[in-house]
């Protein structure tokens, strides 16, 4: 009887110990967990604030303050030398088919980048971003520019939090949602055409809710991604990398396409 009762007490307190590193693990990952989202949250957050005042800076040094000092006129607007070379003459192209290019190379090469060189080139793809968006001030009332922003970012706070929190699996909407845009690239290339008002307004509709649906997906993605592998600490660097690079895509094309929607032009 008394062996039988020292048995119990060894099962119980190896059950207890068990029991304690298991639940440490647990703890552990959840914590790792939020240190990865955080940090892509975090570079995401940065890479729009470089965006931002990348735009702002190259708009106000591209356009003149008088008619008198313009180098050149664009829809009425007066623009300096660099206005010239980045709104109206074939550099504008470059830039703009530049950010395309470049997450290509970035794709193909992040798995041979160092951590910190894969943050300083995102940063630097948020940079060139800035430059090719900064014609929206052209086109857009300031006002207009910061309302849709606001819109943006609580529609993306919200989506990407029920990618985070839901216990549906959202993997089946990942083909769907990449058909619709490569559907989305061809109308919008048919379209420059066209110019048709009515396809642009169905594609600034459409483009809105992929990328609404892609913010959900890519987050559950993330999330996913961390806890099925075993990531060391600059694996874990160069995916949070990457996973910032697809919520900064998701926010900057949703903003684009809520401003077509909604924005006050000029």
């Amino acid at each position: 009887m008394q062996i039988n009762e020292q048995n119990r007490h060894t099962q119980a307190a190896a059950a207890a110990a068990a029991s304690g590193t298991r639940a440490r693990s647990q703890a552990e990952i959840d914590q790792g967990l939020r240190a990865f989202m955080l940090g892509v949250y975090n570079n995401m957050v940065i890479g729009l604030g470089i965006t931002g005042l990348v735009a702002l800076g190259t708009y106000m040094l591209s356009v003149a303050s008088s008619p008198q000092e313009a180098v050149a006129v664009l829809n009425g607007v007066p623009l300096t030398a660099i206005g010239a070379a980045v709104y109206d003459s074939p550099l504008r192209w470059v830039l703009m088919l530049s950010p395309l290019a470049f997450i290509f190379f970035f794709s193909f090469k992040i798995e041979t980048l160092q951590p910190r060189t894969a943050l300083i080139m995102f940063f630097a793809f948020a940079a060139l971003m800035g430059i090719s968006m900064s014609s929206i001030f052209l086109v857009f009332t300031g006002q207009s520019i910061v309302q849709v922003f606001f819109i943006t970012a609580a529609a993306f706070g919200s989506l990407s939090l029920y990618g985070y929190t839901t216990t549906r699996s959202l993997s089946g909407m990942g083909t769907f949602l990449f058909m619709g845009l490569i559907g989305l690239v061809i109308a919008m290339v048919v379209n420059i055409f066209l110019e048709s008002s009515a396809l642009a307004f169905a594609v600034s509709v459409i483009g809105v809710l992929i990328f609404a649906g892609l913010t959900a997906w890519d987050t559950q993605r993330l999330k996913e991604m961390y806890l099925f592998n075993n990531f060391d600490a600059a694996t874990a660097t160069k995916a949070s990398v990457m996973g910032a690079l697809s919520l900064y895509l998701n926010f900057i094309n949703m903003f684009q396409f809520l401003l077509m929607l909604l924005g006050d032009r000029e």
